[in-house]
């Protein structure tokens, strides 16, 4: 493992940092946002559109890396994505916000772009499982860790946007003083979306319901931890023990998905993100601290590896040519999910109550229940030895390389 890691150890450590700091936003902004007495949809919007912004950085990150190279890229957008949570910190408003989330959903699909895509050309088909799999850790680690530090202090003062700023600024510090050599500018990979939908149905629409459901998660999490409690400590433990949970749960699902087949293990985790989010809708107002905190748990273990899932899905009935391709059209239909899901929740949530987002998610993880089903009965074949490890599929759903330089996908056809 040493030596697989050793080659982007500066990276990974950028990239430690660099996330730590967007964990810090991503809860910080939803706490401030409620305290700030903004709308429920406002906050949706505001959610959206970082998820927007990344979608534009998925198209265009590819062209930018392409033009001038990964550690100019990665210094650029290091640098405008430092200055967005200064700028939350000095001008509240919620369309402002907007698009101070717009630009940094840009900026952090750029930087995936450039991390992700030295990371692949950095490994071998020997030991890609294993710096894609700490890599992975990594981020998921840092996320909660980022979140927990809006306890640190009040968030109604500036201190916690300063941090998330040096965060992000310093992330840039290991990677352009890195001894080791930067990777080729890539070449672009024509993208076929008709193509990926006739590959794997079932990978591709996993994808498109993952961000409808993680996206709200994400945006609107925080406002439903403040309809239960005044304590604003509970939505970063309660943001850390979902994430928590999606990091134990990701490796043994990945593990039985090799053993027992794709398809029963997606069906079986996007059953239980529908159970979990049933429990949320009839006893969140009985739940107390630890309460809401397991079930949170139970939530991320079941939906946060549903992306991964799908993307091994996919790639098993995928020719080898075709990785860059699938990774960068399943990335893209996930911000597309990510887009749309926190207006439709947070639409919900204003017509209902607080727990409007988790009857949003149960609706889409029973759905793709239902899908994931009928695909098993539309399926005419399906190939066992065709799989590919859960570790090397995880590798290519991680690999941002290819997937901005192409991004997009599609869904018609029935054939996995």
């Amino acid at each position: 493992m040493k030596n697989a890691l050793a080659p982007v150890a500066a990276l990974l450590i950028g990239v430690a940092i660099l996330l730590t700091g967007q964990g810090l936003q991503g809860t910080l902004l939803p706490v401030r946002a409620s305290m700030e007495a903004f709308s429920t949809f406002s906050i949706g919007v505001i959610g959206a559109a970082y998820f927007l912004g990344f979608t534009l950085g998925c198209l265009k990150g590819g062209d930018l890396v392409q033009r001038v190279g990964h550690i100019r890229v990665f210094a650029a957008m290091t640098a405008l994505g430092s200055a967005t949570p200064l700028l939350h910190g000095l001008v509240l408003s919620p369309w402002v916000w907007s698009l101070l989330r717009l630009i940094s959903g840009f900026c952090f699909a750029v930087l995936y772009v450039v991390i992700e895509s030295w990371l692949n050309e950095r490994s071998t088909n020997e030991n890609r499982g294993v710096v894609f799999s700490t890599y992975v850790m990594i981020t998921l680690t840092v996320l909660a860790a980022g979140q927990m530090m809006t306890l640190l202090y009040d968030p109604l003062e500036m201190a916690l946007f300063a941090i998330a700023s040096v965060l992000v600024s310093v992330a840039a510090i290991p990677v352009v003083l890195s001894v080791t050599p930067s990777p080729e500018q890539p070449h672009s990979v024509e993208l076929n979306l008709q193509r990926l939908f006739r590959i794997s149905p079932s990978g591709t629409i996993a994808c498109l319901a993952t961000g409808f459901a993680n996206g709200s998660f994400w945006s609107l999490a925080p406002v439903f931890t403040a309809a239960y409690s005044d304590n604003q400590s509970l939505a970063a433990w309660f943001m850390s023990s979902a994430v928590l949970g999606g990091a134990i749960a990701q490796w043994p699902l990945g593990y039985l998905s090799d053993k027992i087949g794709r398809d029963k293990v997606l069906i079986a985790a996007a059953t239980a993100g529908a159970a979990a989010s049933v429990f949320f809708i009839t006893s969140a107002e009985d739940l107390n601290f630890t309460g809401m905190l397991l079930l949170a748990a139970a939530w991320g273990a079941a939906a946060f590896p549903l992306y991964a899932l799908s993307v091994a899905h996919t790639n098993d009935y995928a020719e080898p040519s075709e990785y860059v391709m699938v990774s960068s059209g399943l990335l893209l239909m996930y911000g597309v999910g990510a887009v749309i899901g926190p207006f439709v929740a947070s639409a919900l949530m204003t017509m209902t109550s607080a727990t409007g987002l988790y009857a949003f998610t149960g609706i889409v993880h029973s759905l793709l229940t239902v899908y994931a089903i009928y695909r098993i009965f539309c399926r005419t074949s399906a190939p066992a030895d065709q799989h590919i490890a859960f570790g090397d599929a995880l590798a290519t759903a991680h690999t941002a390389s290819q997937i901005y330089e192409e991004e997009i996908q599609h869904l018609t056809e029935c054939e996995d």
